[in-house]
């Protein structure tokens, strides 16, 4: 029965995504000005020796103990340089930082507002984790909400991971790479968050200083064309319908962007001959402006001598490193929820907070009882 079902709904689906017509980058804002997909936009990476070494960050975070007015959560974050196929030790700073926050409603001004407090974990990360006071949102602000919702605060609390990561990424370059070297973070180089420009800004700002170049690689794009197809999908159909034979590539330009939120220049590259995915990638937009076709080759051609590993062909290897290495797994949690809820309970301070925790964790209690 059930096969039936898929089959049925996969021809209609099908009949829907039409590839014939590929269309056109598309974004909506009038800050983006696309370019027509084009089969001379296809670039090949050229393989070079070069000295540049490359450096990658990422972060994650879980939810220790949470309630609809509060949500106590770890982060941590990491990153690893490559000189070349070696791993190299940073001299100056940790590679990672971990700490708590802890985000809570408050009412003030006839609004509910969310505020968040961090505690390093050491305090040796107290000089690379975001302001306390950057972290306080309007629970009604269209950054935050979901949808017509009020925000989660669940989700408002993971902003201090994300503000944590730019912070982290600013000292990053500027205590441990040179002029040259390559800083790429898990993700777009856009802020979109209240306050987080300042963050980003201040990335580029030490990457100005130093010389290092600021990118972005993203493990998901969901960008379109003006035909509802993957931007992704679109430029990948392209590639295969124009037979491009370079073993890896970039596909540039796509579109100039004039948002100040936004302040990258956007690529789509291949980074392996047997790769299945190919990534959007993001340049500080004052430094690609700068940088000349050479300079451009061998950045991408660091990134596609990283990215060799059988794992993920395509995809760096120092940003399957970051991502390991900064990922907060659920194995954790129950360690750290145990040694929580026994300070609560030694405090005096349990029944206050359970009455508050038990009105969301039937869900929970539910997912236990299924196994």
């Amino acid at each position: 029965m059930s096969v039936n079902v898929f089959r049925r709904m996969l021809e209609k689906l099908s009949s829907q995504v039409k590839e014939s017509r590929l269309g056109n980058p598309f974004f909506a804002q009038s800050q983006y000005n696309p370019h027509p997909l084009n089969p001379d936009n296809f670039n090949p990476i050229e393989r070079v020796e070069s000295d540049r070494r490359i450096a990658f960050l990422d972060g994650g975070n879980q939810e220790i103990v949470g309630a609809p007015n509060f949500s106590i959560q770890i982060n941590r974050i990491y990153f690893c340089i490559f000189d070349g196929k070696k791993r190299v030790s940073p001299e100056n700073i940790p590679n990672k930082i971990e700490y708590f926050s802890a985000t809570y409603s408050d009412f003030r001004d006839g609004q509910i507002f969310y505020d968040t407090i961090i505690i390093p974990l050491d305090d040796r990360y107290s000089g690379y984790i975001p302001n306390e006071g950057d972290l306080s949102f309007n629970s009604m602000d269209r950054a935050v909400m979901q949808g017509n919702m009020r925000a989660g605060i669940s989700r408002v609390a993971s902003i201090a991971r994300r503000f944590g990561e730019w912070e982290f990424s600013r000292h990053v370059i500027d205590k441990e790479l040179q002029a040259g070297d390559i800083f790429v973070a898990d993700g777009t180089l856009q802020a979109a968050f209240p306050n987080e420009s300042q963050y980003v800004n201040r990335v580029f700002e030490a990457a100005k200083k130093s010389g290092a170049i600021a990118t972005g690689l993203s493990k998901s794009c969901t960008l379109f064309t003006d035909t509802g197809l993957s931007l992704v999908g679109a430029i990948r159909l392209l590639a295969e319908k124009e037979q491009i034979s370079y073993p890896a590539w970039i596909y540039h330009p796509i579109v100039d962007i004039f948002e100040p939120t936004h302040r990258a220049s956007l690529y789509i590259a291949k980074l392996n001959s047997v790769a299945d995915r190919i990534y959007r990638y993001e340049i500080y937009q004052d430094q690609a402006k700068s940088l000349s076709d050479d300079d451009f080759n061998e950045i991408f051609s660091k990134l596609a001598e990283n990215s060799k590993d059988i794992s993920i062909p395509g995809y760096p290897y120092g940003l399957v490193v970051a991502d390991r290495e900064g990922r907060v797994r659920f194995n954790e949690m129950e360690g750290y929820r145990t040694m929580l809820l026994s300070e609560l309970s030694q405090t005096g301070n349990l029944e206050k907070f359970k009455r508050y925790i038990q009105a969301i964790d039937t869900h929970d209690a539910l997912d236990m009882l299924a196994g």
